[in-house]
């Protein structure tokens, strides 16, 4: 998405030396307000700076008001300092200067999550579970995961110092790591589920992910007979539109609109059509979504749909049909703004909240449904813009119970894989390993002594039912069955634990099996219980079903 770096740049830092106006390239028709208040608010800036009762800090004061203008229009409107660039490259490439590895807060200290494979982090043997007390000899002590992160990151090649702790082990360890350049892969992992079915998760849209699908593509084809793909973007919060391009690319012939945009300006209207020969337009083509799958990855299956070149599974996605571009600004700052909506093949843009109309909160409205309009794809079949990409066979989500995700919050679930990791030097493949009863009986030991709570959604339905009867009166001279049902209905661990045992254990499993297999591995054993991927292998074995969808003779749950 690059293009001319000159646009309306509001001119607030130009204003601080008191310039009144600021280039503006192309000339807007309300020059004169704009500059108006430009001087205003310079005026407003200067007077601060010289007569407020407490010092103030001139840069803290310009962003939070550059941020306070900019939340005003889009959450996507962002202004990037000096100091922050870093965090704007690493959005845009999946790149920065650090140990790899993610951090996560743990009491008064950070722990290592996850070290990332081949990285430094693994490569000077830290694990899932160490905790860290020092970087290059200062405390971390109090300190949030992201100012922890801050320290670890640096330039490739410079070296730092970490005192971390490791459960089971005595006194504390020195560990001296190089940073180097790391690069999260868009596509972390790429298999086959079946002897004919491939399948390749995308993470992201960085300036690589187009690439790394078509690697992935031609090597589950050729290397391993892939004869149908189920391309997961669950979950992917989207990135370059140009890389969303590219991988709709792969699937359709050359010259096939793609994706347009429109804004307000003649020049931010544009057309991507596929550029390139496809790899493939006929193998049947599964594409997974939720509600985290948004913009780019809206594109890539929006599009799919439209030209009726695969089926889309899951939940309809996160609605954002919103096209951001960069500006740079002066003081190596930058700008990312929202210049265009986009729209896919059957002209439909998919955006669900309207930032022009707030309600009295301040919160974006959601596009009424008296507003949402039907679209055709290229078989015919009714497609609807507004309010995101609803899929063309819906798969509920899984719900877990509350105790899993007490579980899972407070770090029990995790502590114990610690706890397994290093009473256990190996475990079977990553698809294979399975947690056995004496297993769990070996966690129910490990739980017993552990502090957690939960209340089950009966338990909270039940406490406002008594609230209610107590303001309606009707509460009193019943109280003795009120308690004696809200006790029937509170948790008991020892049942739950026992009573929800399967959900436990794959949370269990998964957790153990990233300790020797890391992400990669994670992805690989979720495959066989997917139910998103279940439903796509049905798909796939009723060829019937399947032209059935595409072709409209077979009616799908969109509304």
């Amino acid at each position: 998405m690059k293009r001319s770096k000159q646009f309306l740049i509001v001119g607030l830092l130009a204003a601080i030396s008191g310039i009144v106006g600021y280039s503006f390239r192309p000339v807007p028709s309300n020059e004169f307000e704009m500059s108006k208040n430009i001087e205003i608010f310079g005026a407003v800036y200067k007077e601060l700076n010289a007569y407020y009762v407490d010092e103030p800090m001139p840069g803290k004061l310009m962003k939070d008001g550059i941020d306070a203008m900019l939340e005003s229009l889009d959450p996507y409107t962002v202004f990037y300092p000096e100091s922050d660039i870093e965090d704007y490259r690493f959005m845009t490439t999946g790149q920065y200067g650090g140990i790899g590895a993610v951090i996560r807060k743990n009491g008064e200290y950070s722990q290592v999550a996850e070290p990332y494979e081949g990285y430094p982090a693994m490569k000077a043997g830290l694990i899932a579970g160490d905790m860290i007390y020092e970087i290059d000899g200062k405390s971390i002590k109090g300190m949030t995961s992201d100012e922890v992160s801050r320290f670890l990151k640096g330039a490739p090649g410079t070296s730092l110092k970490l005192k971390v702790k490791r459960e089971g082990t005595e006194g504390f360890m020195e560990k001296t790591l190089v940073r180097e350049e790391i690069k999260i892969k868009d596509v972390p992992y790429y298999g086959m589920i079946d002897q004919q079915t491939g399948y390749i998760k995308l993470n992201s849209f960085t300036n690589t992910a187009s690439a790394e699908v078509k690697d992935a593509f031609k090597n589950l084809k050729e290397k391993h007979g892939m004869k149908q793909l189920v391309f997961d973007l669950r979950g992917n919060g989207g990135g370059l539109l140009t890389e969303a391009v590219a991988i709709v690319n792969i699937f359709v012939p050359r010259g096939t609109e793609i994706v347009r945009q429109k804004g307000r300006m003649p020049n931010m209207n544009a057309v991507y059509p596929a550029k390139e020969e496809p790899l493939d337009l006929n193998m049947p083509l599964v594409v997974l979504i939720d509600e985290g799958s948004a913009s780019a990855s809206e594109i890539v299956s929006g599009s799919i749909q439209d030209l009726d070149r695969g089926v889309v599974v899951g939940q309809r996605s996160y609605g954002k049909g919103l096209v951001q571009q960069t500006r740079t600004l002066p003081y190596n700052s930058m700008m990312k703004l929202t210049v265009a909506k986009y729209y896919t093949p059957s002209g439909r843009c998919i955006q669900k909240l309207d930032y022009s109309h707030k309600d009295q909160s301040g919160k974006a409205t959601v596009v009424s449904d008296s507003l949402i309009k039907k679209f055709k794809t290229k078989n015919g079949r009714e497609v609807f813009d507004g309010r995101g990409i609803d899929p063309d066979v819906n798969v509920e989500m899984k719900e877990y119970s509350r105790i899993v995700a007490s579980l899972y919050a407070q770090n029990i679930i995790f502590d114990y894989a610690t706890k397994f990791h290093r009473e256990n030097n190996s475990i079977t493949n990553a698809k294979e390993f399975r947690f056995t009863d004496a297993q769990y009986n070996d966690f129910l030991a490990f739980v017993k002594n552990k502090e957690y709570s939960y209340k089950t959604m009966s338990e909270e339905k039940f406490e406002e039912l008594k609230k209610t009867a107590e303001r309606e009166k009707y509460f009193q001279g019943a109280e003795s069955e009120f308690e004696a049902l809200l006790k029937k209905v509170q948790p008991s661990k020892e049942t739950d634990l026992m009573r929800f045992k399967d959900e436990i254990i794959e949370f269990i499993e998964s957790e153990i099996v990233g300790r020797y297999y890391y992400q990669n591995g994670k992805i690989e054993h979720t495959l066989r219980t997917d139910p998103e991927i279940i439903e796509a292998i049905k798909i796939f074995n009723d060829p019937s079903r399947y032209k059935g969808i595409l072709n409209g003779s077979i009616k799908t749950d969109k509304k």
